[in-house]
């Protein structure tokens, strides 16, 4: 039996896509190991969604390459940069993320010294694949691929995963209930724009999804995914009522970009802040303690001082509970490549004082969650505890030596960093 060693990169779609990788390799015979000395043959899952990713990428390739093994460099790198690895390893077999149901096949070509290509995108739903899960408490449901917009200037990820195709409903539930019977507690509803889920077709659209997956029977959580503010304000009042239900995470993944109009038009993101605002004054009305998540990009092409200045005011005004910052890097075939690019000196300058504003935000945020008695449902294991997650997926961190991986416990806040909250149990 040949062995096999996965190695993910990027977001939730992309540890999903490897889950059912190893699932698909499982069920062809294939031994999924642990370490790429031990393996046959070496999976690389891609993600070059920011310079830096690529960048790292490119370093894993190198290090693989020396172990002398086949590789396969599957993802969104092997759609989008192919020149760019073959330069590194003209031998590496590419698989996009459209044609990952291929990947037996390319692993037994491979093993064979083959070089295989699966480049197309299959246009298949990614859904009732057989997987073999990261953690066997969570199910990352995917509920479609591709993106709606397709128009922000400096986005790689629509040219790699192409046009929004929305998978069956029937078909997310049926795989909700199986991964439920298999020992799920939490399930992650995943997309480029979970928000623009339906936009495809004249069906149900993401509020009526989210209500029909918390009709399932049993105890579970349900975390919501990355949401365009430009499609989610088109469903704001269906999706807050169905946020309602206590299943749903109180988590908004909302990604403003910029404080500055000005640059979201050059973005090409086709919203303004204040639609931003007006989406996370909205969820805060109805659900006070709601971890609002955001994404800002600093340094865009043309960004000025006071653009950036509308951003820190912004993230001030907000104080969103989680921000991830991305320093500029043009990405190819992207328009923002073709633009003029900002000096290094000032981007690294803008991102430094966004992090130390955004740490103490999160901090005070935190801190008013210092008292608070609830449940969690633990989901992760660490040295000399675990973590949890209660209502509004804040991480709680508990100390304890008794194996409370996957239940319901009750705790109390005791202290918090500015990336947890610390907790012992009642």
């Amino acid at each position: 039996m040949a062995k096999v060693f996965i190695e993910t990169h990027g977001c939730s779609f992309n540890q999903a896509d490897s889950e059912i990788i190893s699932g698909l390799l499982k069920q062809s015979k294939f031994n999924i190991v642990d370490s790429p000395k031990d393996s046959d043959l070496n999976i690389l899952n891609t993600c070059n969604v920011k310079l830096a990713s690529s960048q790292r990428m490119i370093y894993r390739i190198k290090e693989l390459i020396k172990l002398s093994k086949p590789l396969i460099v599957a993802g969104c790198m092997a759609k989008t940069e192919r020149k760019v690895i073959e330069k590194i390893n003209p031998k590496a077999s590419l698989v996009g993320p459209g044609s990952i149901q291929k990947i037996p096949d390319a692993v037994k070509a491979a093993l064979k010294g083959k070089k295989i290509v699966f480049l197309e995108d299959l246009r298949e739903p990614k859904v009732c694949l057989p997987r073999v899960r990261r953690n066997p408490l969570v199910n990352i449901i995917q509920i479609a691929e591709g993106c709606a917009w397709l128009k922000c200037s400096y986005c790689i990820v629509r040219l790699a995963r192409g046009n929004l195709l929305s998978y069956p409903a029937d078909s997310i539930i049926s795989e909700i209930k199986e991964s439920l019977k298999e020992g799920c507690r939490e399930v992650w509803v995943c997309s480029q724009d979970t928000a623009s889920y339906g936009l495809d077709a004249n069906g149900e659209k993401l509020p009526e999804l989210l209500d029909e997956i918390c009709k399932i029977k049993g105890e579970f959580f349900v975390r919501v995914g990355m949401m365009n503010p430009l499609h989610a304000k088109e469903i704001l009042k269906d999706l807050i009522r169905s946020y309602k239900n206590k299943k749903i995470f109180k988590f908004l993944h909302l990604p403003v970009q910029s404080g500055s109009d000005r640059i979201l038009r050059a973005m090409i993101r086709g919203y303004e802040v204040k639609d931003f605002l007006e989406i996370a004054k909205k969820f805060r009305r109805e659900f006070p303690q709601v971890t609002l998540a955001t994404d800002v990009i600093v340094g865009f092409p043309s960004e000025a001082e006071k653009d950036f200045e509308q951003t820190v005011e912004l993230i001030k005004k907000v104080r969103p509970d989680v921000v991830n910052i991305s320093r500029f890097g043009a990405r190819p075939g992207t328009e923002a490549a073709r633009m003029q690019q900002l000096g290094k000196k000032s981007m690294n300058e803008r991102s430094e004082l966004t992090h130390n504003l955004v740490k103490e935000i999160k901090l005070e945020n935190n801190k008013k969650w210092i008292g608070w008695e609830g449940k969690v449902l633990v989901d992760e294991k660490i040295k000399n505890g675990f973590v949890g997650r209660n209502f509004s997926y804040k991480p709680v961190v508990i100390k304890s030596k008794k194996n409370i991986f996957g239940k319901f416990v009750d705790v109390e806040i005791e202290d918090v960093t500015s990336n947890c909250l610390i907790a012992k149990r009642n």
